[in-house]
């Protein structure tokens, strides 16, 4: 029996998690998913028409119509919700299994278990979240941590999906000590075309076309959240850049030991290729930002970038499609999830 899941929100991320789910190849080894419900508050012709249109990831690899107030997809239909109260929707009518949690308008617990009071049995958040989820999953990294008990979860972000696994594969082999991130992300739908109001910061208010915008990030607290042993010892920069989609991540770790770029490089060569292989990418090739469109790895690390100075300062360039991957990654987590027991309800 398919594992029953509900988008709720059907913004970048839910476009992208539903087209990522159509273009899986199904293994016999893995739960079988299949998205049964949208909760969007646009209409179903705009749904509809974002389904096969897309300026990024080009157009939908299948049909789309609509039916009935459905949305039907090589003709498999799913509900179409307009509902903006997570506790009435029709989630134990449609027996959803989980709710994949895209809106990018909230985070806290609460919210979630509303989700689960109206009938889901487990919620997955597109968002780091706040620190009382039942669990935090980076693929490649800790997802033999699910517990059955586990209701709500969150799949951290785009820029810890692509960071960890990277520390990870440094510590083990050299120590890290602290480092700076600085990620540089492609422009996102809180910004505008031409010069806009915006409520919570003033750099939001400026063209994302025309400029290169400092925003806040909280990939710090991220790091501490999956590394604990790495607490306080991390400090993270976000620019937005004026570009659709692929975003990087720059780098400057210091390690426990001497080192080179070449040792570096081979390291990333191996686990690539072995424990981290369709997680983290690695590439020698001369590459742009464009050429990692609609990668589905959580990140690529640029062998050409690779420095080191003074033999403990390590600085890195890895790319990552901060849309297409993450709602790969997504995909992940409720695999896993998928094979929990399920949960027990009071």
């Amino acid at each position: 029996m398919a594992y029953r899941i509900a988008i709720n929100g059907y913004g970048r991320i839910g476009q992208s998690v539903l087209r990522a789910l159509m273009e899986r190849s199904p293994r016999r080894s893995e739960p079988q998913m299949q998205v049964v419900a949208i909760n969007e508050l646009s209409d179903l012709d705009t749904i509809a028409y974002l389904t096969r249109y897309d300026t990024t990831h080009g157009r939908f690899p299948g049909r789309v119509e609509t039916r009935d107030g459905r949305l039907l997809i090589n003709d498999h239909a799913i509900e179409v919700i307009n509902e903006p109260d997570p506790t009435r929707l029709p989630w134990k009518a449609l027996n959803i299994d989980l709710v994949m949690e895209c809106s990018g308008s909230f985070k806290d617990r609460p919210t979630a278990e509303r989700h689960l009071s109206a009938g889901a049995k487990r919620l997955l958040f597109s968002n780091p979240a706040e620190s009382d989820v039942d669990a935090t999953i980076v693929c490649g990294i800790n997802e033999s941590s699910l517990l059955p008990a586990h209701r709500i979860v969150s799949a951290a972000s785009c820029t810890t999906n692509c960071l960890v696994p990277v520390l990870t594969v440094l510590d083990e082999a050299l120590g890290v000590e602290h480092g700076v991130t600085t990620t540089i992300h492609s422009a996102m739908n809180d910004q505008p075309v031409i010069d806009a109001y915006n409520q919570t910061d003033l750099r939001l208010t400026r063209s994302a076309m025309q400029s290169i915008v400092p925003v806040d990030t909280g990939l710090a607290r991220g790091i501490s959240r999956l590394m604990p042993h790495l607490a306080d010892r991390f400090q993270s920069l976000h620019v937005r850049v004026p570009t659709i989609n692929v975003s990087a991540m720059d780098l400057s770790i210091c390690v426990k030991r001497d080192t080179t770029a070449s040792e570096v490089n081979a390291l990333f060569a191996v686990a690539t290729r072995d424990r981290l292989a369709g997680l983290l990418g690695f590439t020698e090739e001369p590459m742009a930002s464009v050429d990692f469109n609609h990668d589905p790895r959580s990140g690529i690390v640029d062998a050409t970038q690779t420095r080191v100075a003074g033999g403990r300062l390590i600085k890195m360039l890895c790319w990552f499609d901060n849309e297409w991957g993450f709602a790969n990654r997504m995909l992940d987590v409720a695999q896993h999830m998928a094979r929990l027991e399920p949960p027990r309800i009071s």
